[in-house]
């Protein structure tokens, strides 16, 4: 009896008027409804109050106060199916993806260097970021992902071990047994077999989809469904040649075209290819890499990049591509936005490549099969 007394006491105002319990609840049950309907766009203060997929973002300096924006981007294979190509989809890709604002120092020094990202890799790619951009180096007898120039690492412009990124990227895989993953390397290892023994290491090696089923001439790639049933589900592309013969690392100029990158890329109104690529319309390479990110990389700024200019660049490399939509399109800040950013942008790929559409979410699986 005493229980149960001390518990009213707690749950009920004197007289008994109402009931502290039930209203709470209540609050609690109007605060998830709030969330659970908050649209892009919405002011908020924190993220609790944005929906899913969303965060709390003040996109400085033109706007005023925050409003929610989207965190995490539409997953086609779930929305449609994987039944395609590989080709027939398009991939949100972070550059230099290692590149983390406030990753500690790893050899003692301190960095002194450029960021490009804010998340952790197994965060990008949690929030639906499939292809990611790294940078390989010869450094202190292994490889490192590094930030530098001229093709040495140095103590201060250092990330950390390849191998402790390809562990995350390893992490992912097995926990998410229909997702495919895209690397990207700007590659400076020149010791022998130096990546192969990384891949080796990390456990890598069980999801590697060989050269010998990658497409020549401009045909599509195996399916999507094949790709997971077989579990090759890791794609490697490295930026030195000789590799694809002597590690079976593909080479990348083999397989995509690719825009300029840096404040070339970003040059409205013009969409032309690196000097390392062949022409954009070159359609013996079936994959399409668009970047839209500039030399310098200032976070602040970044928020209106991800914005029409970011769409009206997409349409345009798609003119400059032989009227090809980009699989791949590669930004800085990825999650930084004045609503829909980058995710939103990756969204009308997939609803132009899937079906014909301004948004994947308008794609069926109905409209998936009457089109093909």
């Amino acid at each position: 009896m005493a229980r149960k007394d001390l518990f009213v006491g707690r749950g009920k105002k004197m007289g008994g008027a109402f009931t502290a319990a039930p209203a709470l609840a209540l609050v609690l049950l109007v605060a998830l409804s709030v969330a659970a309907t908050a649209n892009v766009g919405d002011s908020c203060s924190t993220a609790v109050d944005c929906g899913g997929g969303q965060w709390c973002f003040d996109c400085q300096p033109e706007f005023a106060g925050s409003s929610c924006v989207r965190s995490a981007a539409t997953n086609p294979f779930q929305l449609t199916n994987n039944s395609l190509p590989f080709n027939k989809y398009a991939y949100l890709t972070t550059h230099n993806s290692f590149a983390i604002v406030g990753e500690p120092s790893h050899t003692g020094v301190p960095r002194i260097t450029f960021d490009n990202q804010e998340d952790t890799v197994t965060d990008q790619l949690n929030n639906g970021v499939r292809a990611l951009m790294l940078d390989t180096y010869d450094f202190k007898g292994d490889v490192w992902l590094c930030h530098s120039n001229g093709g040495k690492c140095n103590d201060f412009t250092a990330f950390e071990p390849a191998l402790d990124t390809f562990k995350e990227i390893e992490a992912f895989l097995g926990a998410n047994p229909s997702e495919i993953v895209t690397l990207i390397l700007e590659d400076y290892v020149h010791a022998p077999n130096g990546l192969t023994n990384v891949f080796k290491a990390s456990g890598l090696m069980k999801y590697w989809f060989p050269v010998s089923k990658m497409p020549q001439k401009g045909k599509d790639w195996p399916l999507v469904s094949d790709m997971v049933a077989s579990n090759q589900r890791l794609l490697v592309f490295t930026s030195i040649r000789s590799k694809q013969a002597t590690e079976g690392i593909a080479y990348q100029w083999n397989y995509m075209v690719e825009n300029n990158y840096g404040d070339d890329g970003m040059d409205a109104g013009k969409c032309s290819n690196r000097a390392e690529s062949a022409p954009l319309n070159d359609k013996t390479k079936s994959l399409v890499l668009v970047n839209y990110f500039p030399s310098v990389p200032v976070k602040v700024t970044a928020c209106l990049q991800h914005s029409k200019s970011l769409t009206d660049m997409v349409n345009t490399c798609y003119g400059a591509a032989g009227n090809r939509w980009a699989n791949l399109l590669a930004v800085d800040y990825y999650k930084r936005s004045d609503g829909g950013g980058a995710f939103q942008a990756t969204d009308l790929l997939n609803g132009r490549l899937l079906c014909g559409c301004q948004d994947v979410k308008a794609c069926s699986r109905f409209s998936l099969k009457t089109t093909l």
